[in-house]
This record gives structure tokens, sequence and C-alpha cells, in this order.
């Protein structure tokens, strides 16, 4: 994996404060308790943001180990103090969204653009999941998110200000998860997870001790 080509791409202004792990099937979830742990020692950070990006973030994480083919996967991360924005990349280089859609015969046909539209949609799956981890990763991003993209194969898609797109780019064999969060803004984390489970309780009994959770209220 080219991970120099990544934080060039992504962290090029701050790349000496960068976060790197790499993730398997034995530590994904130290990695997981690791990175959000550290944001939650970030008081400005909005506590509704974290709820809501907790449950989204290890669900990408999740992927990669569910769905590239692959034993392991990458997160780079970056908090932005003075302007409040976090950054999170998750990449693998595993079989693609494409190739992964495809072992569902429904989408056996799909193209590359197609099934990078087709990801962040609820319940679009390869079989080995629900089909919900992108889709409310796309919530977090209409509600909180800078910049949203999915890369994979030889294509991007671009989800900002709301704005959908795809577009050409260098080809990356996998795929690369990148998310741009502001961190001061207080957002429903209900409302990302379509109500489906309380998020908040999640992220608030495993981050949160109790003296911090009366504050809460």
């Amino acid at each position: 994996m080219n991970l120099s080509a990544l934080i060039k791409q992504y962290f090029s202004s701050k790349s000496e404060d960068i976060t790197i792990d790499v993730f398997d099937e034995k530590n994904i979830y130290t990695v997981y308790q690791r990175v959000v742990g550290v944001l939650t020692q970030h008081i400005d950070i909005e506590t509704t943001v974290l709820q809501a990006m907790s449950y989204c973030f290890y669900e990408i994480l999740d992927n990669v180990l569910t769905h590239s083919n692959k034993e392991l996967g990458t997160v780079i991360t970056h908090y932005d103090l003075a302007n409040h924005i976090l950054s999170f990349l998750v990449a693998d280089d595993g079989i693609g969204v494409r190739e992964s859609l495809a072992e569902n015969e429904k989408y056996a046909e799909v193209s590359e653009e197609d099934a990078l539209r087709m990801c962040i949609k609820d319940a679009i799956t390869d079989g080995k999941g629900m089909g919900f981890g992108l889709y409310s990763t796309s919530l977090l991003a209409r509600d909180a998110g800078l910049r949203f993209e999915v890369r994979s194969g030889n294509h991007t898609l671009l989800v900002k200000d709301g704005i959908e797109s795809i577009s050409e780019s260098e080809l990356w064999q996998g795929t690369v998860v990148y998310l741009q969060l502001h961190t001061n803004k207080e957002i429903n984390p209900a409302e990302v997870v379509a109500n489906r489970t309380d998020v908040a309780t999640q992220y608030n009994e495993t981050f949160l001790n109790d003296n911090e959770l009366e504050e809460l209220w």
C-alpha cells in the first residue's frame, strides 16, 4: 500500500501531526478505542459529533475486514484544533468496491462509477453485511461533513456541500474512504443512524466516565 501517496494527497499540509494505525481482526477494536478515546479528550469537540462519528468510524474499519478480501487495513487521522476539523482516512489494497458488490449477483454487471454511487445508499451490499456503514457515514457527512470521498479503482465519489459527483482519478487498487468533519457543530446522532440504534448511549458507556456523563445532563 502506497501510504506516502495517500499522505501527500490528503494530509500534505499536516503530515507531521497525523496518526497512522494498521489494524486487523485481532486489534481492530483496540485501534478504534484508541482513536476515538484520544478525540474524546478534546473538550472542544462536540459530543454529538463524536457519538455519531464513533459508530461510522468502526463500521468503516470493519468494512475493510469484511469486504476487501484483505486481512489488514490502515487508518490515518488528524485533528485540526484551530479550525475545528477532524479528518480520517481508512484504506485497503483489496478487491475494491465494484468487485465487492459484484459478489452479489444483483450487482454483477454494475460499472465502477455506478458501484461507487450505490455503495453509499441504504441496504446496498455484497451479501456479507447490511449495507449500512457507508450509508450512515453519508448521513454524517450531510450533517457535519466538509468533504466525503470514496475512492476505488480509477474513480472517486465526492460529496461536498451536499453535491455528489464522480470523477476519474489515479488508480487505487482497493478502497479509500476519507471524511472531513466540523467538530464544533451540534448534530442529532440518532438521525445519522436513521434511528436504528442508540449510538449516543453506546458512545457514552464506552468512552465517558460517570462524572462526564453527569455533566452531559
